[in-house]
């Protein structure tokens, strides 16, 4: 089930990278990322497509609720997703779906929210 989770990133992060002013990451950088515990994975398909499974560590939030998630105060979106929000400057972002049509959209998102900390993503 990992591997086709991943399988099914790394066909998202290369759709998205056809997808003018997105950051991407490319599957070597993410393998990277992932190894180093540097990067915090967004799984913004819907919680009954999460069911079947996700990458290990990745947080649901669909994106039909980002914009509520990413402008929420730190405690409410603690009590509510068991997590840290991700703070303006975070590094290393990845909204990841199953296509790539709403990670991108998740990612044009945090970006106009001001997630401006983006570091080769």
């Amino acid at each position: 089930m990992l591997r086709a989770a991943f399988l099914r990133l790394c066909h998202t992060i290369a759709a998205a990278g056809t997808m003018t002013g997105v950051p991407t990451v490319s599957f070597s950088e993410l393998r990277s990322l992932l190894a180093s515990g540097k990067v915090r994975l967004f799984d913004v398909r819907s919680r009954e497509e999460v069911k079947a499974g996700t990458i290990s560590g990745a947080l649901n939030i669909p994106v039909s609720e980002l914009e509520t998630a990413l402008t929420m105060d730190p405690a409410a979106f603690q009590t509510l997703y068991s997590a840290e929000k991700p703070k303006l400057e975070d590094k290393n972002l990845v909204f990841f779906c199953q296509m790539g049509k709403r990670g991108f959209q998740a990612t044009q998102l945090a970006q106009g929210l001001g997630y401006t900390g983006y570091d080769k993503v």
